[in-house]
Parts: C-alpha cells; structure tokens; sequence
C-alpha cells in the first residue's frame, strides 16, 4: 500500500479546551480499523460508556464505507473529530472524488449510521463526498429524555 498518513491535532491549549483531532489516511479500506480505533479512544477519553463507543465505532465503520466507496484512485481519506463537548462526538469522514458522487440514503450503511447518530449528514459535491456525524453520550441522551 502507498501513501502517508498524518494526524493533527489542532485547538486551543488552555484549561478545559478540547482539541480538534484530524487523521489523514490512504483512501483504501485496510485503514478503516484505525479510523475505529483513534474514534474509540477519543470516546473514551470523553468519558463515553462501553456502549456509547462500540455505537460510534459502527458510526465510523459506516461513514468511511460510504466515502471510501466514492474515494478517487490514490486519494487521501480525512476523518475530523470536533471534541469541544464532553457530552458528544462530532465527525467528519471525506475524500475527494474523480467525478460527481450522489449520496445514497437507501443504502444499508446510511441506515444504521442514521439509527446511531444523533445526527447525521451527507456533502456529494462535483469533486468532494463527506459523511457527517455528531454519537452522544449515554449521559446527554438520558438528560435529554
């Protein structure tokens, strides 16, 4: 496999800041378990249950599936995990395109990915696809009940 990879992270560094946290992968499926991994500790470090985790790693798993199977040959696959609150985790997986992607809603991954996510999105441009989520915690679901 070619390629590189990188990871930012980027934010403020004072007391109780949350950074912002960007892996930058090869565009090719073998990685998705680093994806997986680098979400569930960010999780973890929020203080997310056990549950909360393997939910954001099925969010994970099916955005970057969606991407990846719109990815250019060669391209690079961006996950941003947005941590500036404790009680969620908001993403973004993209890539570039070689031509025009449309977002399928119908699809399986969509579904669970929408039955996980608090909330969740889908950017098909000429030349971009990205997948947008945002997993609370057990915590803010329950408050929010």
């Amino acid at each position: 496999m070619s390629g590189t990879s990188s990871l930012a992270v980027e934010g403020a560094h004072g007391a109780g800041a949350q950074p912002t946290v960007e892996l930058r992968l090869p565009a090719d499926g073998a990685y998705a378990s680093v994806l997986r991994t680098l979400a569930a500790g960010l999780a973890a470090r929020l203080d997310f249950t056990m549950d909360d985790i393997e939910d954001l790693r099925m969010v994970v798993s099916e955005a970057a599936s969606l991407v990846l199977e719109r990815a250019a040959e060669g391209g690079v696959l961006t996950c941003t995990f947005d941590l500036s609150h404790t009680d969620r985790l908001s993403l973004e997986v993209a890539t570039e395109t070689s031509m025009p992607a449309s977002a399928d809603y119908e699809s399986f991954g969509w579904q669970v990915l929408a039955v996980l996510a608090e909330e969740a999105s889908i950017d098909a441009t000429a030349s971009r696809f990205s997948v947008r989520a945002t997993v609370l915690s057990a915590l803010e679901r329950d408050a929010g009940a």
